[in-house]
């Protein structure tokens, strides 16, 4: 084979892969394109919730200056309710692995959900 023909070969090549490269480029550009605009969308949806305006917010109290017996009661009335929350959580968790272990084999069985 003749030089030129290596030359023509590897020029029609590396023709071919800088056009392929630009149609990704292109390609991924308007995919960028796009997916700026829904998130512009999404933006404006989020701004007519106004999500700020309807949470009243109460002023910082520093612990300090409030009374030490309703700080402590606040602090055993959120341990009794985290206790509930993790017994409740516990319980679940136990019913539905003695569910897996022993389901029922009949329809009529097994427990209505």
């Amino acid at each position: 084979m003749p030089v030129w023909s290596w030359i023509l070969i590897w020029t029609l090549l590396a023709a071919g892969l800088i056009a392929m490269l630009a149609w990704f480029a292109v390609h991924l550009f308007r995919k960028l394109m796009a997916t700026f605009g829904a998130l512009e969308d999404l933006g404006d949806q989020l701004a007519e919730l106004d999500l700020d305006a309807d949470l009243p917010r109460a002023p910082f109290r520093a612990a300090v200056f409030q009374n030490r017996r309703e700080l402590a009661a606040a602090i055993d009335q959120a341990r009794i309710v985290r206790a509930h929350r993790r017994a409740t959580r516990r319980d679940l968790s136990i019913n539905r692995g003695k569910l897996l272990q022993h389901t029922p084999h009949k329809p009529e069985d097994r427990p209505s959900c």
